[in-house]
This record gives C-alpha cells, structure tokens and sequence, in this order.
C-alpha cells in the first residue's frame, strides 16, 4: 500500500518502454533546480511589476480616502506579496490541473510519478500561498489604517481589526484554504482524489473575487460574476502552461497528451479571460477615460499583453503542439516557448494585481443607494411582461444554461451523425430546463429575485423543484457516454473514463443514497429559512449564487434518484420511487403554509433598506412567496408522476421482451415446467 511519502511505481503496461518515466529518485536535479530558478525569477518579476506599478498609485488611492500614508514597507510590500502569493496560488491550480486531468493514472488507480510530482508542487505552492495570505492580513490592515506595519502586527490591533476589514477576513480565509490543499495535497495518492483537490485550489481563489474595486459600487452584479470567470480562466491558463512546462522540463511522460489537451483547454481560458476581462473594464471606466487616467492605461498594458499571449498561444497550437504530438521526445521547442510565454504571464499578473491596487476613475453619476446593494435600479413594480422582458443575463448561471445546452445538442449531434438514434424527448426535456434556467437567472425573475422575497421564492421553486426534473429526464450522462470516444485498452483515460470514475465515486454513492438525496432537498428549505441562514446572509451577491447552487444541485440528485434516465449508483424499483416522492411532499406543503403563516420579515431589515414604492407591506409579501412555494410545488408533482408512470410501463414492457426472447430460445421450457408442476401438484391431490 503506498504511503504519501513514498513515490508510486511505475507499471511497465502503463508507461511505454521506449519513453520511461523517471523514477522519484531520478527526476533530474538539474532540471528540477533549472525549474525552481525559473519559478524564483517569475514570482520576482511579478512581485517586481506590481510593486512598481501599485507604489505609485497606492499614494494616490489612500488620499482618494482620507487615508495617510502607511509607508514605504506596506506601500510596496503589499503588491509584492500579492503578486507571490496569487502566482503560488496559480501554480497550485495548474499542478492541480495536471495531476487530474493531464497525467493519466496508473492501472490501480494511484498517480503516476508525473501526477505524484505535480501533487508536490500542490502542496509546496499552496503552502506558499498560504503563507503569502498570512502575511496579507496585516499589511491589509496597515494599509486601511494608514498606520505603520509593525503598528498592525501588535496582536491586541491584528485580531481586533480582522473581523471589521473585509479584505483582511477574506486573506485569512484564503489562508485556511491553503493551509488545507497544501496538508490535502501531501496525503493524496489515487487519481479520484485529484479531482477534489482540483476543485479546493479553485475554491482557494474565491475570497479575491469578493475584496477589490468588483465586489463594490454600481453593477457589482457583473463587476463580481465577470471577475469569478476572469480569475478562474486565468488560473488555469497560467496554472496549466506551468504545470505541463515542469512535466515537460523533468522529461515526464505521455507529454503530447499533456500538449494537446492542455492547448484545448488554453484555447477556452484565453476566450474566458479576454471576454471577462472587457466585461468588468466596462463597468469600471468610461471610454474617454481609457488613455487619460492610470487604471486606463493599465488595462491597456494589459490587453497588450494579451494579445502577445494569444499570439503565442497560436504559435503553440501550430508548430509546438503538432510536433510534441507527433515525436514526444521533441521537447524543446515546447520548453523554450512556454518559458517565455510564463514570463510574459508574470508580467501580466503583476499588471493585475496594480490595477486592482490603483483607484478607478469616479463614476460618471453618483450610484444610488439600490445600485449599491443591487448592482442596478429597480423603477417599476414586477407585473409578468416586466419579468419576461426586462432582463439582465447572469454571467454565472445564464453563461452556464447556454454551454449546458450547447454541449448536449453536439452530442446528439455527434450521435446522429453516427447514425444512432437519440430519443426526441430528452432533447427536449434538456434544453427546457436551461431555458427555464435561463429565464430563472436573467430574466426579470432573476433580476427582482434580489429585491423582493415573493420573486425570489419563485426562482427558489423553478431552480429546484422544476429545473432539476427536466434536466434529470434528458439523460446527460448516458448521453455523454454514448458520444464520448473510450479510451480502449491500454489508453490514457479521457472524458468518458472521468465520468464513469464519478459517476460510481464514493462521493456519488454516499450523496444518491435515497434517504440521503431526499435529506438534502427537503432539508436545505427549513435550515436556510427557518434557521436564520437567509436573514443573516439576504444582502450578499455571493450567498445568493450558493443558494442557487445548493437549489440546482440538491434538486438534481434527489429527481435523479427518483427518475433519472441515467443508471444511479443505487437503482430503485419504481414502486419505491414512488414511495420516496410522497415522502417528501408534505414537507414542501408544510414549508409552504409555515412561511404564509410567519409573523417575522426574513430579512426584514434589507428589504426596508431597499424601500421599494410598490412592496409597503413586506409581511404580506413573504406571505405571498409561502403561497407560491405551496402551489407551484405540485407542477413537478405531476411531470414526476408521468415520468414515472411512463418508465413504469417501458420496464414492464422490457421485462415482457425479455421473457419473449427466453421463451424462443428454450422452446418455452420456463412456462413448461410451470404447468408440469400445477400437474403434478392436481395428480397427487386426486391421490
């Protein structure tokens, strides 16, 4: 059994003899010292930049708030430790990325040496990382002082302070996260654990979207949203380039299917970043503000450089990847592009973290005290053609239903030009649902969600109880399996292996345990509203994407176990399922009449801040939303009750096919000697 301070081996039927690995104890000390140069110069030049670029304007944002100087060790020990540990946390995410999805794992299921050595550098950079965030707590707090840094370092300052700082809260959040992916990484040896860790480096990132000039002011909606897409796409792009550079370096194996899926997956963070990032520049600055101000002329800077980036990117795509494709061991060619391509992305990172350091021109107008809280003005009350023509698309859930519903129409595409039939009523069952996920998230239901508990509680009821149906019953993942190319024997695991590996995970098998799944969908409603959770967190943007999140997901699992198309890791006969369904409802009955009947205004004291003219009596409007969770509640009832009644009947006649088939191959032997037995039971009875 392997232990996390020893390296895998190395199975001969895995890895190719012509192309061995090396072994841990030979993985090369000089391309393993070149490599660590490589990432010292890079983290100095980031460091370099940002300090640079923030200690000049660092001044001039602290006089935009009254603030006095907090001196020269803050003013650019600030950005340089930002810019460290935000590249320490890339590197984790890209280390993270190969090791789950650029480094196929061995035939029992722990890593190889490349994916073993990229779980080393999880755990060392997110340490780094760690470390950095540490550190970003007290100069956050010298900064907001404008007091001296060993004037924040005094403890009665340091942990009094944190708590009321929000940008020191989310460093040390940050810092906790790290410090468990780096203790995570060091323990974690079989491949389906990567893919978790995977998901707690992204998580590691999360706190940075809520602090700077985003999570603030007019449109925060789309500053935040966009900003989430942005640093998501360029940790994986940066991450991903110095990960497969340092398999590359260290002479890893399978290195052409580390180049060409890396290159795929590049290809989309370049669209994402670049997409995100004139997003949020356009709600941050006018465009007569672009060259005549500092933060203008740094998102120039930074458009320039990723141009240069793209530029490169396509010069990877076509001479680098197609000869490492072709020829592994031309390695090269790749090595000396992607070295300075890291360089270039260092800079840009550091041009990042100045600009997120350097105050925005003032707004044009004034924001009013709903655009704050909201991110836009709400100015007539929400009558139907209002909540189906006023929209303003989500960049999470909105971005996330039209790639849902693309991908799926390609693999019913991939499938008919197969030539194999894929039923109609799934298509149509799936791309309901992201349409009703769609209008759930950006239409004017998405939009009023945020300002009135009636609205929200509609888009809480089509998120859960009417989203997840439909999308249950389109069958996705028998879908994907049946479009996705195998591996084959002997091959490097692909999207059809990963998502079989979490289809019957452990994960998976815990979380569609029927009593569990039914736990999660019904619980969720009391603990969320009648625990205090949704008075306390009513003002947050971010609580109000998790939310949706939970809805999506704790509504998909439980209709999944009840009528998924696709096999469940627990299958259930129907008349169970049927069972489980009228189990839950008079919880959501219950739920319903509690809420109508509730003397306390959950979140009273937002929505009074919001004052909106046409809500004056907000009693009556929670009343109204525990009407609706009632009534609407028995509309996925019935779509539930056909689906099953319909699967009920294809089961029957399956199971009547089967017995047909049976009978012709053994001439009816089985009912044969059913009657002999009636026979011989009527003979002995005349006996």
């Amino acid at each position: 059994m392997p232990s996390a301070d020893s390296p895998p081996t190395v199975e001969s039927e895995a890895q190719p003899p012509r192309d061995a690995p090396p072994t841990h104890q030979n993985l090369g000390v000089a391309s393993a010292s070149a490599m660590k140069l490589v990432a010292v110069v890079v983290a100095t030049i980031a460091a370099m930049v940002a300090a640079g670029l923030a200690g000049l304007s660092s001044v001039q944002e602290l006089a935009s708030f009254g603030l006095p100087d907090p001196g020269a060790v803050t003013r650019f020990g600030l950005p340089a430790v930002q810019a460290v540990g935000m590249l320490a946390g890339v590197a984790a995410v890209g280390a993270a990325l190969h090791a789950a999805f650029l480094s196929p794992p061995q035939s029992n299921g722990v890593v190889d040496v490349g994916g073993y050595r990229s779980l080393r550098i999880v755990s060392s950079a997110a340490a780094i990382y760690a470390a950095c965030a540490v550190l970003m707590v007290p100069l956050t707090l010298s900064e907001i002082s404008g007091e001296a840094l060993r004037t924040a370092l005094r403890p009665e300052n340091l942990w009094s302070s944190i708590g009321l700082v929000d940008n020191a809260e989310a460093w040390a959040w940050t810092a906790v996260i790290a410090a468990a992916l780096a203790i995570s990484a060091r323990i974690v040896l079989r491949w389906s654990w990567t893919v978790p860790l995977f998901a707690l480096s992204i998580l590691s990132l999360m706190p940075i979207v809520l602090t700077g000039h985003s999570a603030s002011g007019g449109s925060h909606d789309i500053a935040t949203n966009s900003f989430f897409w942005h640093i998501v796409g360029a940790s994986i792009w940066a991450g991903g380039l110095f990960a497969v550079l340092v398999h590359a370096w260290c002479g890893g194996t399978h290195l052409n299917v580390a180049v060409r899926r890396y290159s795929s997956i590049a290809g989309v963070a370049f669209a994402v970043v670049g997409i995100s990032g004139v997003i949020n520049a356009m709600v941050r600055i006018q465009l007569d503000d672009l060259l005549s101000s500092t933060y203008g002329l740094l998102i120039v800077a930074k458009v320039a450089a990723l141009v240069a980036l793209g530029a490169f990117g396509v010069a990877q795509r076509r001479r680098v990847v197609a000869a490492v494709t072709k020829n592994p061991a031309a390695r090269t060619p790749f090595i000396a592009l992607a070295t300075v391509e890291v360089a270039i992305l260092a800079a840009t990172y550091g041009l990042a973290i100045g600009l997120s350091r350097t105050p925005p021109p003032p707004p044009a107008s004034i924001p009013t005290l709903m655009e704050v809280e909201l991110g836009y003005n709400l100015t007539e009350p929400p009558t139907f053609l209002i909540l189906m023509t006023n929209w303003r698309f989500d960049l999470i859930f909105g971005t996330a239903a039209i790639v849902m519903a693309l991908l799926y129409l390609r693999g019913v595409w991939t499938l008919h030009k197969r030539g194999d039939a894929w039923p109609v009523i799934r298509t149509v069952s799936w791309i309901s649902g992201t349409v009703v996920l769609l209008v759930a998230t950006s239409s004017g239901v998405g939009k009023y969600a945020h300002a009135m508990f009636s609205v929200h509680m509609s888009s809480h009821m089509l998120l859960s109880m009417l989203v997840p149906v439909l999308l249950v019953l389109g069958g996705p993942v028998t879908l994907a399996l049946r479009a996705l190319k195998p591996a084959g024997k002997g091959g490097v695991p692909g999207p059809r292996e990963w998502i079989l590996a979490g289809v019957h995970s452990p994960v998976s098998k815990v979380l569609t345990q029927p009593i569990v799944a039914a736990v999660l969908f019904v619980a969720g409603f009391y603990v969320l509203y009648f625990g205090g959770i949704f008075d306390s967190v009513v003002a947050s943007h971010t609580a109000h994407i998790l939310m949706n999140v939970h809805f999506l997901a704790s509504g998909y699992l439980f209709y999944w176990v009840v009528i998924g198309v696709d096999p469940s890791p627990h299958p259930m006969q129907p008349l169970s399922k049927l069972g489980l369904l009228f189990a839950t409802l008079p919880f959501h009955a219950f739920f319903g009449i509690a809420l109508m009947n509730m003397e306390t205004v959950m979140g009273g004291w937002y929505y009074r801040q919001l004052d909106l003219p046409w809500v004056d009596d907000l009693l009556y409007d929670q009343s109204v939303g525990g009407s609706i969770a009632w009534g609407t509640g028995e509309i996925p009832v019935i779509l539930v009750m056909i689906a099953l009644f319909v699967q009920w009947s294809s089961s029957d006649r399956r199971t009547a096919r089967r017995i047909d088939r049976a009978a012709d191959k053994d001439n009816d032997a089985e009912l044969a000697a059913y009657n002999a037995m009636f026979a011989e039971l009527a003979r002995r009875e005349q006996k």
